[in-house]
């Protein structure tokens, strides 16, 4: 998605050589007219796909995820929380997933009334880098015995391997825009997006 890739180069930052920062749309202050940009492209690529559901991870997640649902009739939003509320009494579904940019571990769940047997979950997330949160949430569906529709990711780091990992459980994926390397402060993208 070209426009999506001159957002990162104009408004994003590379730190190190594994960390792109955007913020400034994205996961901190949200671009709503852009993110519905994403939403469509996600439609598009997915075209033809029933979709029933729609899983992400709080909270960069959220907003991808809320814009994305009009553009497939509105399917019910659902993401794993972080930390398990008080509120979440009944059974839940629960995976660890690893943040190798927070360098914490986060226990995943869903309440299992919110994931249903024989249902089409579409799975979208912010960032795919070693793929440990989506991983996580394609068991989820799993054990829910409901189908992983396909995975989402707006910006992948291909040079970390999570599309590999997703791709070998027989998990369909399309990143909007893929980074095959940050060097020198500079963002190399690769031609992964074939969805274009």
């Amino acid at each position: 998605m070209d426009r999506l890739k001159e957002k990162i180069r104009t408004e994003g930052t590379a730190i190190g050589k594994d960390i792109v920062k955007v913020d400034g749309f994205l996961n901190h202050q949200i671009d709503v007219k852009f993110l519905h940009e994403i939403g469509e492209e996600f439609a598009r690529r997915f075209e033809g796909v029933q979709v029933d559901r729609i899983l992400t991870v709080e909270s960069s997640g959220i907003a991808i995820a809320s814009c994305t649902a009009p553009y497939f009739d509105y399917p019910p939003v659902v993401f794993a929380k972080k930390a398990a509320p008080n509120t979440m009494v009944e059974g839940f579904y629960e995976e660890e997933a690893r943040s190798f940019t927070k360098g914490t571990v986060s226990r995943l769940r869903v309440a299992k009334q919110f994931l249903r047997s024989g249902e089409n979950v579409l799975i979208l997330d912010d960032f795919l880098a070693y793929g440990e949160a989506s991983l996580a949430l394609v068991e989820m569906v799993r054990k829910a015995g409901a189908q992983v529709a396909g995975i989402g990711i707006v910006i992948e780091k291909g040079f970390q391997g999570g599309s590999d990992k997703l791709r070998a459980r027989g998990c369909r994926v399309e990143s909007l825009a893929v980074i095959e390397k940050i060097e020198d402060g500079e963002i190399t993208f690769g031609g992964g997006d074939a969805g274009e």
